[in-house]
């Protein structure tokens, strides 16, 4: 039954791990709070990191100065998996299932590993062996567009809580001058002038 409870705890993890990454970066990496404290993340990301890296040829890294504003910094990761197992650790308390807190663990462990690796990878391309799946493929343009629509696609691991909660954007609604690459989809309208192909509409 342990071993169950753990394979509960991975697949809600999972869920979590994607409704959280969009919690917090919707709501406080893009957004300014009054108070200090909360005010790290937004200026942090986004008038640090999305003043670096737009949607254009400045999406992959082009500065080596500017390299260290991709990752999140160190106590982020064990802070952030503290903060989303809390939930996990009262239901494990209450119903006495240890299995999900450890399944959880897991899951939201690995999903935050995931989100640093695969931006890192987005803006810093390198011809890796991750770069050259579907997967990466189909998240590197949904983040890229991320840069265009800073108000879409604030998942970058597993787009679940965009599609359910209504910021998930597929292709641009103009025609723009994007990023290009062998691991970067085109995200251009289906359709548009080719007159237009470079402008904002």
């Amino acid at each position: 039954m342990f071993l169950f409870w753990c394979a509960i705890g991975i697949v809600t993890g999972t869920v979590f791990g994607s409704l959280f990454e969009w919690t917090l970066h919707r709501y406080f990496m893009h957004r300014s709070f009054v108070v200090n404290f909360f005010r790290y993340p937004f200026e942090r990301h986004t008038l640090v990191h999305h003043h670096v890296f737009k949607a254009d040829h400045t999406y992959h890294l082009i500065h080596e100065p500017d390299k260290k504003t991709i990752p999140m910094a160190w106590w982020h990761g064990p802070t952030l998996v503290a903060i989303g197992l809390l939930p996990f650790f009262v239901s494990a308390f209450i119903f006495e299932k240890w299995g999900i807190l450890c399944g959880a663990a897991v899951a939201c462990t690995l999903y935050f590993t995931a989100y640093e690796y695969l931006h890192w990878c987005m803006h810093l391309p390198k011809k890796r062996h991750v770069e050259r799946s579907g997967v990466f493929f189909r998240l590197n343009g949904h983040h890229l567009l991320h840069h265009r629509y800073m108000q879409k696609n604030f998942n970058v691991v597993l787009p679940l809580a965009d599609l359910c909660l209504g910021t998930l954007l597929l292709r641009s609604k103009v025609a723009f001058a994007q990023a290009r690459g062998p691991s970067v989809p085109d995200v251009q309208p289906r359709c548009f002038k080719p007159a237009a192909a470079l402008k904002d509409v």
